[in-house]
């Protein structure tokens, strides 16, 4: 070997190791996959889009098979999993979920590729997020200017937007529909609906099943975020992560008309996904909020085991939540 071993600045096991020269090595996650003119088992297309040159946000925008030429469609906004530090828009488990979802719902929909931490802080994360929904969302607008997506333009229907995620990426859904029910999005446009699955929530207070005392600290939930964001406010109960802190903006002010709140039995995040679920119909929030949960299955079970059947009828559920206006 050329050169010595690289030495190790810190490590939040089992996903990520950062050295001391500022590299950041990932240590899980699915690999990077190319997008597709058409996808043989779907039959959907995808392409890799530049959203934002500074700063540089990406993105792979999905497009169902059409039964007629021009048709408008409904359009997701979608933000990945992966504790806000790993996985991807472009990776292989998020590329096959976000076929088969659109193949199901025929919509338009957008898998945003936000920067991961530590290379940038957490609100950086949410930031990224809502410039792609403000982008998304100036494709309404009659105006020539700007960077436009063909699709977007072509098939999108801007009365039908829809966000949705998974994990750190529901938390950042929830974060960005709380913003978006205090500014406004350009054309006006407003959001219709939105799937929070298996939602990246936590607190200091052990809730229904969660484990208290010192092993509480321990756990994934509380690591990757300490870890990520050691200066947030509050730390774990720092209102973006913790719902119901003192402190946290309203649920009545969530910025869209219709919420779906999936949980999974043996998810270590169940609960919380549930505490949102009564907290939002309990905030006066005027839309319609309903909870699905899975029994038998783990976190994120409809990403990484996409191919078994509760996956696939999670997925039918989600694509119906979206059909439905």
């Amino acid at each position: 070997m050329g050169s010595a071993a690289k030495e190790v600045a810190s490590e939040l096991l089992p996903f990520l190791r950062v050295y001391k020269d500022g590299s950041v090595e990932r240590l899980c996650g699915s690999p990077a996959v190319p997008s597709s003119p058409e996808d043989p088992e779907t039959g959907v297309s995808s392409k890799d889009i530049t959203v934002s040159e500074n700063p540089h946000i990406s993105a792979r925008v999905y497009l169902p098979k059409l039964s007629q030429p021009d048709q408008k469609l409904p359009v997701l906004v979608y933000t990945h999993g992966g504790g806000f530090c790993f996985e991807s828009a472009f990776s292989l488990m998020e590329t096959k979920f976000m076929n088969s979802l659109v193949s199901e719902a025929k919509i338009v929909a957008i898998s945003v590729e936000y920067r991961l931490a530590p290379e940038v802080s957490i609100p950086v994360v949410y930031e990224d997020c809502w410039i792609a929904l403000q982008w998304v969302a100036s494709h309404s607008a009659d105006d020539n200017g700007g960077n436009k997506e063909p699709w977007l333009e072509t098939y999108g229907d801007f009365e039908r937007v829809f966000m949705g995620g998974d994990s750190a990426g529901a938390n950042i859904t929830h974060n960005i529909l709380i913003r978006a029910g205090e500014e406004s999005l350009p054309g006006g446009v407003k959001i219709e609906g939105a799937f929070l699955t298996h939602p990246y929530f936590w607190g200091s207070k052990p809730i229904g099943s969660e484990i208290g005392g010192p092993e509480r600290e321990k756990l994934a939930p509380f690591a990757v975020w300490n870890y990520l964001y050691p200066t947030a406010t509050g730390g774990i109960d720092n209102p973006m992560i913790n719902i119901v802190a003192p402190g946290a903006p309203s649920l009545a002010q969530l910025g869209c008309s219709r919420l779906l709140v999936t949980v999974a039995e043996l998810d270590v995040l169940r609960d919380r996904g549930v505490l949102y679920y009564n907290a939002v119909k309990e905030s006066g929030w005027k839309g319609e909020v309903e909870l699905v949960e899975v029994e038998g299955e783990d976190h994120a079970f409809h990403i990484l085991k996409y191919e078994t059947q509760n996956a696939m009828k999670l997925i039918k559920r989600l694509a119906s939540f979206l059909l439905k206006f």
